[in-house]
């Protein structure tokens, strides 16, 4: 793949790259290919790459259709969860539209009732997630794998054998190892890129279904992204942040700006939406492929999980290892787990790593995008 020599050209291809698959899938479904939509990263992606379907990301960050949802829900839900189910109800997400089925999941108490609600109009699959990390969890969370791969085959009229699934681990796996290397130029100090292009990068690349290529693309960029670092092109001195809590996208990038506008930069993304995503690898060669899909996706630190021991073990290496300045704790209105879970993460950040934080609470408007300003400033004035 030839490198495109401007820099800001390459991240502008990855920020269109979800607008470009719009039309994408169109075609993927005119070539006969099924597409499988989901929500959340507890979902087994090798699982419908197996089946030989598309894998895809349903639209849930903006706050485009959020008074189409509030018809059906609750004004105080989660924008994240109102987000979802407006796109799908509008029908104002290509990807919801062209999607087979969506694989849902029991993570939070207002997702799960949510889907009930768009089980009426587009056929769902539920998974039920285990609510802890232990040996019960884990089977439970097993046998749940191998009723959806039961699923898809029926649906699809397809066999999935363990050689397909090692088949889809070893793809997926060089598809989360080049989004680990991008991540991690950041590491340098001081950062070559700031947070938001790193951002675009990473969630851009979920979009693409050529996953030979999104790994060329990334690795590319790397290439080009050092290269212009060791020309001496870098931000210069700013504070370092990691961002961690919930998902981050179109509609929380405010938090990014609002950092990155007041001579911080975002360093890593702890989140779901970043890292969380792509720390951990499936053991392709493991004898038992299922189980080893089953722990990987298990072992996700999410606030729904408790203990949650996982989220502090990743939040205490990435802070030393992005030599973090600073941790900023984004929740979502009405994510309980979050909001509950930010007391023991300040804790975590202040006590035992040693580094200030900050938790903010908000939703997909711009209403408090002033309040914000304001917050993050002062926090990185302290700094």
């Amino acid at each position: 793949m030839e490198l495109i020599k401007d820099l800001p050209e390459v991240f502008e291809a990855f920020s269109e790259q979800r607008r470009n698959s719009f039309l994408t899938v169109k075609e993927i479904k005119e070539a006969d290919t099924p597409v499988v939509g989901a929500y959340c990263t507890y979902f087994p992606q090798e699982i419908a790459m197996a089946a030989g379907a598309a894998p895809i990301g349903l639209c849930s960050m903006s706050d485009e259709t959020i008074a189409e949802a509030e018809k059906d829900l609750p004004a105080n839900l989660c924008p994240l969860i109102k987000a979802s189910y407006g796109f799908a109800k509008s029908d104002k997400c290509p990807y919801f539209h062209f999607s087979d089925v969506v694989v849902g999941e029991t993570t939070c108490d207002g997702k799960k009732k949510m889907y009930e609600l768009m089980a009426d109009f587009k056929e769902l699959y539920l998974m039920n997630l285990p609510n802890s990390q232990d040996e019960e969890g884990r089977k439970l969370w097993r046998a749940e794998v191998v009723k959806i791969i039961k699923y898809m085959e029926e649906k699809f009229g397809v066999k999935i054998t363990d050689d397909k699934l090692r088949e889809a681990v070893r793809l997926k796996n060089k598809e989360r190892e080049a989004q680990r290397k991008i991540s991690e130029v950041m590491m340098h100090d001081p950062a070559p890129i700031t947070g938001a292009n790193l951002f675009t990068a990473v969630y851009g690349s979920t979009f693409k279904f050529d996953k030979e290529e999104l790994v060329e693309s990334l690795y590319s960029l790397v290439d080009r992204i050092e290269e212009e670092y060791t020309q001496g092109n870098n931000l210069g001195k700013r504070s370092r942040i990691l961002i961690t809590g919930c998902p981050m996208g179109s509609g929380t990038m405010k938090v990014v700006n609002a950092i990155e506008d007041n001579m911080g930069v975002v360093v890593c993304y702890e989140n779901c939406s970043g890292y969380k995503s792509f720390d951990r690898i499936v053991d392709a060669e493991a004898d038992d492929i299922i189980g080893a899909i089953a722990d990987r996706y298990l072992d996700i630190g999410c606030s729904v999980m408790t203990p949650n021991e996982n989220r502090y073990e990743l939040l205490g290496m990435l802070i030393d290892q992005y030599k973090v300045d600073g941790v900023i704790d984004m929740s979502l209105t009405a994510c309980l787990t979050y909001n509950i879970e930010s007391k023991s993460i300040g804790k975590f950040v202040t006590e035992e790593k040693g580094i200030p934080y900050l938790s903010l609470e908000t939703d997909y408007s711009h209403a408090d995008v002033g309040q914000l300003n304001t917050r993050i400033t002062a926090f990185l004035e302290m700094l």
